[in-house]
């Protein structure tokens, strides 16, 4: 078996991958990880072009080789600027033009920029294998620190967004021990419907203070239905941790995670409704 295919087609990535192998579709990640030498074998997607961009219609997909430069500079609606804002915080410009979305969700960091923006939109993931095709929530893909519910033989093609999940505005925070190149002690991204002031849908993700990232849903239940103004006063840290496992680590304890997540939180439902 040869060591290292860059196909063209999704068909023959399938066929590939079949044989066992290590998937590569930015290698910001691979890379890094693999010290010395990147063993074999490789299947490199990024000459699959039909994993590659951004199609609107009933909602919008998102191939899972787009990369982060081409999500931060696409026309897109308000409700994604949270995951246009992730796709700029995403390393350097060198990272952005190499990265992928879908990188970035296989690879199931805890920290991973894209996927409470994602979550907060309901995306659902494209899974394709010699098998067939299936779908599945993005927040039960995620399975745990590092782990996917991929299948052998399986590839993320794509990442769906239903129209309910582009209304509105959005918006994405992260904190870190400086503004660029960091991996976050917590990052928010929150979505708000706003009708005649009130905040009607109310959608909020925390990452990086749990295994994956989380949906907030005490804390879209008590925003929904207050006045825009008041939204931010309106967080309130028990409802945020009831779904959140914050640890110690060098970079912060729990407690800090604990309130800097809320105050993130109050900040982007405040961005998003458009008040702050």
């Amino acid at each position: 078996m040869q060591n290292y295919c860059r196909p063209d087609t999704l068909d023959a990535a399938l066929a590939f991958l079949a044989g066992g192998g290590r998937v590569l579709a930015g290698g910001t990640d691979i890379y890094p990880a693999a010290g010395v030498r990147l063993a074999g074998p490789v299947l490199d997607l990024t000459g699959v072009a039909a994993l590659r961009g951004m199609q609107a219609g009933h909602g919008m997909r998102i191939g899972a080789c787009t990369t982060w430069s081409d999500v931060a500079e696409a026309d897109l609606p308000p409700a994604l600027a949270a995951l246009q804002q992730a796709a700029g915080a995403v390393g350097g410009r060198q990272i952005q033009n190499a990265g992928t979305l879908g990188g970035n969700l296989c690879n199931a960091s805890p920290a991973a920029d894209g996927v409470p923006p994602l979550l907060v939109c309901d995306a659902v993931v494209e899974l394709t294998g010699v098998q067939g095709t299936r779908r599945m929530a993005l927040s039960e893909f995620l399975l745990a620190p590092r782990k996917t519910a991929l299948r052998e033989g399986e590839l993320l093609v794509a990442v769906h967004l239903p129209e309910a999940g582009l209304t509105g505005g959005s918006a994405f925070l992260k904190l870190g021990a400086r503004a660029y190149l960091v991996i976050s002690i917590a990052m928010v991204a929150a979505r708000v419907v706003v009708v005649g002031g009130i905040a009607t849908q109310v959608a909020v993700a925390v990452g990086a203070c749990s295994g994956v990232a989380q949906r907030l849903p005490l804390v879209e239940r008590a925003l929904t239905g207050v006045a825009v103004a008041q939204l931010a006063g309106s967080v309130r840290e028990a409802d945020v941790m009831v779904a959140l496992t914050p640890i110690e680590d060098i970079r912060a304890t729990a407690s800090y995670r604990a309130t800097a997540a809320t105050e993130l939180v109050a900040r982007a439902v405040a961005i998003a409704a458009g008040v702050a």
